[in-house]
């Protein structure tokens, strides 16, 4: 009988190579050495407004798709989640001399882009496991990078306090969340009627959204450096 623990600890030394690459990417180095303009930082800015407002969407799309009452309240909290992080990206862009105007003008960088035209994949034809499940992964990388962006950014570059916001939203840590994850995906596989089918699917996903979040990291140092 298939657990998610047990799918989720497979799953994670499966892509430790990948999560690894994640925490330790480049871009970070860069950023803590001022090897990176700050005009620069305008990347990151305008990638997160156009991800982040898509994200919601999505999982605005996946909720609706939902019937389960549990499973509703589960992504309705991912909704919320998503939305407070939207909000925080205005004053991180406003401190770049960034209006919502320019913003909404940017043009998204493909290679960083990719990750949320998956996650709409997922949303339109994946289940609720598969997100919750690739999550569980992909939080750690990007909650931990967005972590240390953040003393960076304080220390290096003089921003403060809800200029960081965006950043310090997602370093925080939700001791609730991948307990609540695993519940609904353990929910899901008890539900399946092809559980081994569902827990290849949930690793798939989770392998793709962290290769994409890697392509995140590439895409945007290397249109950051000088």
């Amino acid at each position: 009988m298939h657990s998610a623990a047990g799918v989720m600890t497979d799953i994670r030394r499966d892509l430790e190579p990948l999560a690894s690459a994640v925490r330790g990417h480049r871009y970070l180095d860069a950023l803590a050495t001022g090897t990176i303009p700050r005009e620069r930082l305008r990347v990151f800015a305008g990638e997160q407004y156009h991800i982040i407002k898509n994200d919601m969407r999505s999982f605005a799309l996946l909720l609706s798709r939902q019937e389960d009452a549990d499973v509703r309240r589960f992504l309705l909290g991912s909704v919320e989640y998503e939305a407070t992080a939207f909000e925080a990206v205005f004053p991180f862009a406003g401190a770049l001399g960034l209006s919502e105007s320019d913003l909404e003008g940017y043009e998204p960088l493909p290679g960083a882009h990719a990750y949320t035209a998956f996650l709409g994949v997922t949303a339109m034809y994946g289940s609720p496991a598969d997100m919750a499940g690739a999550f569980i992964v992909d939080l750690e990388g990007w909650g931990g990078n967005c972590a240390r962006m953040s003393d960076i950014l304080k220390d290096k570059y003089g921003f403060r306090g809800a200029e960081v916001a965006f950043f310090d939203h997602f370093a925080a840590e939700d001791p609730t969340f991948e307990p609540r994850s695993l519940a609904l995906i353990d929910r899901m596989l008890a539900a399946s009627a092809r559980p081994e089918a569902l827990a290849r699917s949930i690793g798939r996903t989770a392998r793709l959204m962290i290769s994409y979040e890697l392509m995140y990291w590439d895409a945007v140092c290397e249109a950051s450096l000088p």
